[in-house]
């Protein structure tokens, strides 16, 4: 029975092995969802989208809105309701321009990330460097100097300034440092806690104008709007089409006021942009192709790899045990802040990343997964309308009616060749095969690895099919054997070293 067992499991392995790998390799141009009906159902669930979008706006007195999907980089959905203007009656629409508010950080700390790759500045440079009258300013005697990874991430020491910086959007350069000159009040040491500041992000568009020698907005119009075909987006709001400018108002006593506009100013550097679903689609379409890490040619001018930087937790937020999810499960989630982006995990290591914005007359939010290559996007005129919620409602929804799941990770070669190596000696454990580390055996020892495995496959019978591997990253993966009695898990993890050996190896019946 023992040699049963064995050379089947050999026979089945190898063929297998052979067969896998040469349709991962004939597969390799597929999706990287490997799934025929993915964006049918994802289709599917647009009209109940639009009816959740619909009844949340009603029932949080938006005066228009307007909201877009978007998937593997493609604006696939679009919506809206209301009016953007509601005195002429004009129709909220994906080409009404709204003000983004917090959402434009993002594009500031890309600005400086671009900076930072061209070797203009370094994000450990201390800010005292392009706004000397910092200088000395710090909470404590003791107190690190001010970087711009501090201000990039909300952890520079200055207290939260919410709603004070919204009213700041017009400030000039000059009244920014005449402020900082009259010495600021800080709230923290830097580095030490997260808080929330405008103030940090309107210092950074100023580093950007002192390093490149174009305003921010400049910056940023030439960078990065403008190849995305982004050119109408603005952060002037007099520089936009009356008739597509999207009035703001805030509803007060059971009617909405109309908010007067805010000038663009310093302070626009963290929030004062302004655009619509069909032109900041193509910045989240951006951030969606960005992933994988690939081999590619760079087709934009800003690195895949800076925009995958923003994508990483950077400062620490929070913790919340019990996160009620918009499907009534509760699960533990984290918060971090990157560079102009919120990112966020859940106990289930579904990663989103995003950003909220709200200035008088306006809310907003945009939020994706990577590794599901959804977004959404919801814009709304009304003073800090709560945009977040419903879109991480929809984002779940996606998720569970489209029965999506996670990108695929690409199987490397010395993953699958390790497997067919491994395949070949699984059952009698040649130890003088060189495909193991030096620890291997140590850890190991080969009558341990026999005995485990003829116990496993006694108790779950005859291999019926071995199912393809499954790569955690690039050294690491298992595959599963399906049995008469039920499953086996093969997994093995790789060195570092070149080229890479088996250092870990497990054998387990699935429950």
């Amino acid at each position: 029975m023992k040699y049963h067992y064995r050379s089947f499991l050999t026979l089945i392995l190898i063929v297998n092995g052979f067969i896998l790998n040469a349709q991962l390799a004939k597969s390799a141009e597929k999706s990287l969802y490997q799934d025929a009906t993915r964006n049918e159902r994802i289709a599917k669930t647009f009209p109940i989208i639009e009816d959740l979008y619909k009844a949340y706006a009603l029932k949080n007195h938006f005066p228009g809105y307007a909201f877009g999907i978007v998937v593997d980089g493609q604006l696939v959905y679009k919506g809206n309701g209301g009016y953007a203007n509601l005195e002429e009656k004009i129709p909220a629409s994906s080409t009404s321009m709204f003000r983004i508010a917090s959402m434009s950080k993002s594009f500031t700390a890309l600005a400086i990330l671009k900076l930072r790759d061209e070797g203009k500045l370094q994000l450990d440079d201390a800010v005292e460097k392009y706004i000397p009258a910092i200088k000395g300013q710090g909470l404590t005697k003791d107190a690190p100097l001010m970087t711009i990874r501090h201000l990039m991430t909300h952890s520079a020491g200055f207290p939260e300034d919410n709603p004070w910086g919204d009213r700041q959007l017009a400030d000039t350069e000059e009244d920014l440092v005449a402020l900082i000159k009259n010495k600021l009040s800080l709230s923290n040491t830097a580095g030490l806690e997260y808080e929330y500041s405008n103030l940090g992000f309107a210092m950074l568009g100023y580093i950007i104008h002192k390093v490149s020698g174009l305003t921010y907005d400049g910056y940023i119009a030439k960078n990065i709007l403008a190849p995305l075909s982004m050119q109408g987006t603005s952060f002037e709001y007099t520089d936009v089409p009356k008739n597509l400018f999207a009035n703001g108002y805030r509803y007060i006593n059971d009617q909405w006021r109309i908010e007067q506009p805010l000038k663009n100013g310093i302070y626009g550097a963290m929030g004062g942009m302004i655009t619509s679903i069909d032109m900041f689609s193509k910045y989240v379409a951006l951030h969606e192709d960005a992933w994988p890490a690939r081999d590619d040619a760079e087709t934009f001018p800003i690195k895949r790899s800076s925009l995958r930087e923003m994508h990483q937790p950077a400062f620490f937020i929070g913790l919340n045990p019990n996160t009620i999810f918009p499907s009534g499960k509760k699960m533990a989630t984290t918060s971090s802040y990157s560079y102009g982006l919120n990112w966020t995990i859940d106990e289930e290591t579904k990663k989103s990343v995003g950003h909220s914005g709200g200035l008088p007359g306006f809310g907003s939010n945009w939020r994706f997964l990577p590794e599901y290559g959804i977004g959404v996007i919801l814009f709304a005129n009304v003073t800090y309308a709560p945009t977040s919620r419903i879109n991480l409602i929809v984002l779940d929804t996606l998720i569970q009616l489209a029965q999506l799941k996670p990108r695929l990770i690409k199987v490397s070669n010395v993953l699958m060749e390790r497997q067919t190596q491994l395949a070949k000696i699984i059952t009698h454990w040649d130890q003088s095969t060189p495909i193991f580390a030096e620890n291997f055996f140590e850890d190991y020892p080969i009558e341990d690895l026999k005995n485990s495995a003829d116990a496993i496959f006694k108790k779950m019978g005859n291999i019926i099919k071995v199912n393809a591997m499954i790569p955690e990253n690039q050294l690491r993966g298992y595959c599963i054997i399906e049995c008469e009695k039920g499953k086996v898990r093969l997994a093995f993890t790789l060195t570092p070293e070149n080229p890479a050996l088996i250092q870990e190896y497990h054998l387990t019946i699935v429950n």
